[in-house]
């Protein structure tokens, strides 16, 4: 039996340290709520401690296992997608998307991601490189349940990062170009038909189309992207320092502890604490990168490639939204933002691509 290589502690480490930041951004971001900080920094403590424990029990499990057992965790994982949409379901902010469990919320859609990651793997590691358009389609037909009830909630920011994370295996497993070229444009004439048929709330239109005309409706529906665009300049070069930003201690920056968290990072801690945490996030990327390129087996560099584009898209697409330069779309900042799911299964990947890392 060959011993393993070490873990990888910059992956590791550095996924730590982003969840460190995390807290006391979300520390910072809600000490002018009523109560203070105390009860959301408890309960993101007690988040990141779990999601901790899932992150080292990803790392010892046997891989072979986990691919044995994604078939059964993507039939809990739509059983809970169903369930999440009955009475036993917990609505806020127009979304019913989460399981009530007392002082804690869990959210199945977040928990998808990793075991749709982890099922597509298997999928296109058993084609052996030959993809066709069977292939394509049996891909296709294991993403689309869970991308559709996602939607149902309705969550749009999650549905695209399901969608964008198949979309990276696919490609990467070795799907045609004009199938891929193909189902891009039925996705663009879909996508479109949508809107026009008005099957997203007139809200999730608004976020969407306002970094298209951002200065169109500032006490409406850019509201959220203005002020935030403010608290990001108002940081400059060091920031305002920790805990002293005006714009979130006055609250001008709705949902500053969840989607905008980025903004407190740009006031408080400015450009040179945005650049580190997008250093450490760069980091990460390399290591998964480097993991999927030394994977020992096409199912486990498939993996490692969900992993990276799951974290990646999140990470453009938040950081993004903050300064105008994608759709507002309502997607966390990994580790960082706010939310006990997203970030337990953002630490379970990273110990899976660190347990891969180390074969």
């Amino acid at each position: 039996m060959s011993r393993r290589a070490p873990v990888d502690m910059l992956l590791v480490g550095g996924a730590v340290a982003i969840a460190v930041l995390g807290v006391v951004m979300v520390a910072s971001a809600t000490r002018s709520g009523s109560g203070g900080a105390t009860a959301y920094v408890a309960r993101q403590l007690a988040w990141v401690a779990l999601g901790t424990v899932a992150m080292v029990v990803a790392m010892t499990v046997d891989v072979g296992r986990l691919r044995r057992l994604a078939p059964l965790a993507y039939g809990l994982v739509l059983a809970a997608l169903v369930a999440v949409l009955s009475p036993l379901g917990a609505k806020a902010n127009g979304a019913q998307a989460w399981f009530d469990l007392g002082p804690f919320r869990m959210q199945p859609a977040e928990l998808a991601k990793p075991v749709l990651i982890a099922v597509l793997a298997a999928h296109g590691a058993r084609a052996r490189g030959r993809w066709g358009g069977g292939r394509l389609l049996g891909a296709l037909l294991l993403a689309a349940p869970v991308v559709g009830l996602t939607l149902l909630q309705p969550d749009l920011g999650t549905a695209l990062v399901l969608v964008v994370l198949t979309a990276g295996i696919v490609v990467t497993a070795g799907a045609r170009t004009r199938h891929l070229a193909l189902l891009g444009l039925a996705g663009l004439v879909g996508a479109l038909g949508g809107l026009r048929a008005g099957l997203l709330e007139p809200y999730q239109v608004e976020r969407l189309t306002g970094f298209l005309h951002q200065s169109a409706d500032p006490q409406g529906a850019t509201w959220n992207l203005e002020q935030a665009k403010i608290a990001i300049g108002s940081g400059g070069v060091a920031g305002s320092g920790l805990f002293a930003g005006s714009q979130t201690g006055l609250d001008y920056v709705p949902e500053a502890h969840t989607d905008f968290v980025f903004t407190v990072v740009g006031e408080e801690l400015g450009l040179l604490g945005g650049v580190s945490l997008l250093g450490l996030f760069s980091l990460m990327a390399w290591r998964i990168w480097r993991a999927a390129a030394r994977a020992p087996d096409a199912f486990t560099a498939l993996c490692c490639t969900g992993v990276l584009t799951m974290i990646g898209f999140q990470v453009f697409e938040n950081v993004g939204m903050t300064m105008g330069l994608t759709p507002i779309t309502g997607i966390p900042l990994p580790l960082v933002s706010y939310g006990g799911s997203a970030t337990v299964a953002c630490l379970a990947a990273v110990g899976l691509v660190a347990n891969i890392s180390r074969a």
